[in-house]
């Protein structure tokens, strides 16, 4: 594309100050380009008009040059720059979908990533996490909801027996409420003693299993009937570093002691306290707590007691003012 048929960009001008003053004086004197004018702004001017096609090279001598008509070079001009103005739109259109597969590969990650695949059904979602506990080396579990049944936890037990002994390493995070239930001390010490590991955090949590660190499994919905099984390393490590490490860091070690520790007792009564202050209903601290309303109202009795107040209004005003810390 020669300079004369290139499209000016908006809102600029055809022709410079210089270059129409020096056309001017071309058509104002005998029509050719004269002499004795500054060189560089004549050259330059010169150039330009030579450009767009106002000014031409003589036929008889090359070297000097005549002026043309605008109105032929406008008519010319204009409808070469809207060929161009179409095609640029159509080109402009198409861009898009003609980059869109470029775009793709450029986004994509660098490594394949993998699936997400949803199964529902409580018993389907057993199934294929028992397909995997079948060979797999390490298993990483994050269990809230409180206590399990008694006959969950006797069926449980020799089934994860069996998965310790030949060889896989298990870390399992339960809430603080287990502390008080038998049959799950019962459980945790019969395991903690075959290698298991265990602890309780007596914050809420969400519920998270890990399996060789190849596929996490996390619930959809909140009866447990939809799950999530990832097989995404870039997730799956997500997980596993910042959600279930950063639990344990914070959980307490438990190995089916039947004395609750004082530290145990007092962070989970101080998360009660926090989600008191929140405003949030007794039956919701509860539930995420994986303990029980009376259990909770047993706690938040106690707690009255310790601060020597008669009603549950006069706690929560101690607690409010125990929050903002001292008054000056």
């Amino acid at each position: 594309m020669s300079e004369r048929e290139q499209p000016l960009a908006a809102g600029l001008t055809v022709l410079s100050a210089e270059a129409r003053a020096l056309y001017l004086a071309v058509i104002r004197g005998d029509g050719h380009l004269p002499s004795g004018s500054n060189p560089d702004q004549t050259d330059s001017a010169r150039d330009e008009l030579v450009g767009i096609g106002l000014l031409v090279p003589d036929t008889d001598d090359p070297n000097d040059f005549i002026a043309a008509d605008p109105t032929q070079l406008s008519a010319s001009l204009s409808h070469s720059w809207q060929r161009q103005a179409l095609d640029l739109l159509s080109r402009a259109v198409s861009l898009p979908a003609e980059l869109q597969e470029l775009a793709q590969e450029f986004h994509a990650p660098k490594q394949q990533g993998g699936s997400i695949e949803y199964v529902r059904g409580k018993a389907l979602i057993h199934q294929r996490v028992q397909q995997y506990r079948a060979s797999m080396e390490e298993a990483l579990a994050l269990q809230p909801g409180g206590p399990r049944p008694p006959d969950v936890l006797s069926v449980m037990v020799e089934q994860d027996l069996n998965t310790l002994r030949s060889g896989t390493t298990m870390r399992t995070i339960y809430h603080a409420s287990t502390r008080y239930h038998q049959p799950t001390r019962d459980y945790v010490a019969t395991l903690a003693r075959a290698g298991g590991q265990y602890r309780t955090l007596d914050e809420p949590y969400t519920r998270l299993i890990v399996m060789d660190r190849r596929v996490a499994v996390i619930p959809i919905a909140d009866d447990m009937s939809l799950a999530a099984f990832i097989y995404d390393p870039a997730v799956v490590n997500y997980l596993v570093e910042e959600v279930f490490e950063k639990c344990w860091s914070r959980a307490l070690e438990f190995e089916g002691d039947r004395t609750v520790p004082q530290q145990v007792v007092s962070r989970l009564r101080q998360t009660i306290i926090d989600q008191m202050l929140e405003g949030t209903n007794h039956r919701v601290i509860a539930r995420r707590l994986g303990i029980s309303e009376r259990t909770l109202a047993r706690h938040i009795a106690e707690m009255r007691d310790d601060y020597k107040v008669d009603s549950l209004f006069q706690l929560g005003y101690v607690l409010g003012r125990k929050a903002q810390g001292p008054v000056d």
